[in-house]
């Protein structure tokens, strides 16, 4: 089962916690045990697994690449979003989890971000689901 979860961004840089979306297709599909891929079909945002009790680790995270890589340098690109690539590059484009029980297997602090680094746009988040039976 190939599923969408449609996003819109507020800001240049946020990372949006979809894990709630994703648990939610899961119990949808009735999957019990398999796995959980998801996948960004953007070339300006990716998905991470990390933290979500204590925000001040998303800001972190977000503040360090935006740190590492500045929106304003010598960049060739033209179109001025440069910096949106090369973290894409960083981050990724793609993350699998496995599901158990009909829950998503993550540890205790994690949640699924979606990391916008071009915003604020519409994107959307594409999930297949795959059932062990």
């Amino acid at each position: 089962m190939i599923k969408n979860i449609n996003i819109r961004t507020k800001s240049r840089n946020e990372f949006v916690d979809i894990t709630s979306d994703i648990q939610a297709l899961i119990e949808e599909a009735g999957v019990e045990n398999g796995l959980c891929c998801i996948y960004i079909p953007h070339t300006t945002a990716g998905i991470t697994i990390n933290e979500g009790a204590d925000p001040s680790v998303v800001r972190d995270i977000q503040n360090t690449l935006s740190n590492l890589i500045p929106h304003s340098k010598n960049y060739q690109h033209m179109e001025g979003n440069s910096d949106a690539h090369i973290k894409t590059t960083l981050v990724g484009s793609s993350q699998t989890v496995l599901i158990d029980g009909g829950k998503l297997l993550l540890g205790t602090w994690q949640s699924v971000f979606f990391c916008e680094f071009d915003g604020p746009r519409h994107r959307r988040a594409t999930v297949k689901l795959v059932s062990d039976r």
